[in-house]
């Protein structure tokens, strides 16, 4: 079982910043994909950028410029960067990985962390 913990969420002033980290453990080979996704209250989730294994990034048209996504492949880390932060950026942030398991059976997982909040307000 591979398993998600998120961490960074908080309250935060407008024009401020927040890292959130994604650990993923358990048996992992390989983390083919990493996505943040945001909820905020009375709307639908939405995807707010994701990378893939060969470092290909995306990000939607509402954080471009502001968030970066990243990875660290050593620790099975991923992270997003929230710079310029705005009050419509409060939301339940998720983590979510497509991962591997080890040969031979690379088993493939799809996983969801528990969401972690993020608040920016005046």
């Amino acid at each position: 079982q591979v398993q998600l913990v998120e961490s960074g969420g908080g309250l935060v002033q407008p024009g401020g910043s927040l890292r959130l980290s994604c650990a993923a453990s358990g048996t992992i080979f390989r983390i083919i994909a990493m996505h943040w996704y945001r909820q905020a209250p009375g709307q639908q989730r939405e995807l707010v950028a994701g990378i893939t294994v060969d470092g290909s990034t995306n990000y939607a048209d509402s954080v471009e410029g502001r968030f970066t996504i990243s990875r660290d492949n050593a620790d099975n880390t991923g992270y997003l960067q929230m710079n310029s932060l705005k009050p419509e950026d409060t939301a339940v942030y998720y983590c979510n990985t497509l991962t591997l398991g080890p040969p031979p059976d690379r088993t493939p997982s799809n996983v969801w962390g528990q969401g972690t909040q993020v608040t920016v307000s005046s």
